[in-house]
């Protein structure tokens, strides 16, 4: 699903809402990353509001793991998204219903 980088809260919200059918206030974790996977924003709901991380990499690109581009929703561990922004290989394992549930976004063409 194409993803526009210069998004911001409201419409990346939107997203989350009507693309990936979660609710932003869920507490979930929700990653867009770039066609290019060097820049990754990281939008998540505190207690007093909506919070953007956004990550730009001087060179190279974040290492996702792997999952099928059909999809809009991934399951990871919270270690392992600390890994992906870190930008650390994550080792690909069976992921349970205890994880936090994150979503990861391509920017396509």
């Amino acid at each position: 699903m194409p993803v526009d980088m210069r998004k911001s809260f409201y419409t990346l919200s939107g997203i989350v809402t009507s693309a990936m059918n979660q609710d932003v206030r869920s507490g979930g974790v929700f990653i867009f990353v770039n066609r290019y996977q060097n820049i990754m924003k990281i939008l998540h709901m505190e207690y007093a509001g909506l919070l953007i991380y956004h990550k730009k990499l001087e060179s190279g690109r974040f290492m996702l793991p792997e999952f099928d581009e059909n999809t809009t929703s991934l399951t990871i561990h919270w270690n392992d998204l600390m890994m992906m922004v870190q930008n650390i290989r994550i080792k690909t394992r069976k992921l349970k219903e205890s994880n936090i549930n994150t979503q990861i976004v391509n920017n396509l063409p």
